[in-house]
């Protein structure tokens, strides 16, 4: 599933071409995505101008004057800037036309993913409004991570990736950010110290950050909008790497499942 990183890449990548932007038209070949594309969605947003493109966690916001359509690319979504003409695959589900002779095209084969249309602020839609703060963003630290995990036995992996806790850290940049802070995933949330959840917030802000530079980790479907891979994943310490040696140490890197989630983790560097 694309995370922060690789939805981050798409908002810079798709920007400056819908940054004022007037929407011509929408066309919606197939409707029946996580949930239905609103049928009056080109009413709502057709002769007005893309204000600003925004993301919230995973969520991508092309803000108008009068409302905000939100995106989510799924498991195997991805968001491209084509020409109008430009003939549309089985899984290009919906275009926005641009009043440049260009669309912005979403492709999704698995169609997990979703376009839906607030009038109100986004902060206030239902899947955005219960969100914690953005890793990258002043609000997110080691001692709200300290704070939150008082008193939890859960897995301190499941905490990071809590979106109520702390938004968009996905599995690949949870066990990446846990490896770097030399912290064992399974460990129990509530009997870590505040200067080791200090730590661990540096390495999510540092992980997350050298991600974003690389365009993100191609896996299966990931792209980017231009349609070339991101790079980060040459930059993989632990994840999908169970059996091959630890980078630091030389012991066998580690699988478990955590919270249904594959973890990979070094059993020497990680306490």
């Amino acid at each position: 599933m694309p995370e922060l990183p690789e939805v981050e890449t798409t908002r810079r990548g798709i920007e400056p071409h819908l940054l004022g932007r007037r929407v011509v038209d929408v066309v919606v070949r197939q409707p029946r995505l996580r949930w239905p594309v609103p049928g009056d969605l080109g009413t709502r947003i057709a002769g007005r101008r893309i204000e600003a493109v925004g993301r919230r966690g995973k969520y991508l916001l092309l803000r108008t004057s009068v409302g905000t359509a939100i995106v989510h690319l799924g498991m195997s979504g991805s968001l491209r800037v084509i020409p109008q003409d430009s003939p549309a695959d089985r899984h290009d589900h919906v275009d926005i036309r641009l009043d440049n002779g260009r669309a912005l095209r979403l492709h999704d084969p698995r169609r997990f993913g979703a376009l839906l249309w607030t009038d109100a602020p986004p902060e206030t839609h239902p899947l955005l409004a219960g969100l914690g703060p953005e890793p990258l963003s002043e609000a997110f630290h080691g001692a709200l991570l300290h704070a939150v995990a008082q008193g939890r036995r859960s897995a301190v992996k499941a905490l990071l990736m809590d979106g109520r806790v702390v938004v968009g850290v996905g599995n690949i940049y949870a066990s990446e950010s846990l490896f770097r802070a030399g912290i064992d995933p399974r460990r129990a949330a509530g009997r870590i110290a505040a200067a080791r959840y200090d730590l661990l917030a540096e390495r999510v802000r540092e992980v997350l950050t050298e991600a974003i530079a690389a365009g993100g980790t191609t896996l299966r479907d990931f792209v980017r909008e231009d349609g070339r891979p991101g790079y980060f994943r040459m930059s993989l310490n632990v994840y999908g790497r169970a059996g091959e040696p630890c980078p630091v140490c030389g012991t066998a890197i580690r699988e478990a499942v955590l919270a249904q989630r594959n973890t990979f983790y070094c059993t020497r560097c990680q306490r």
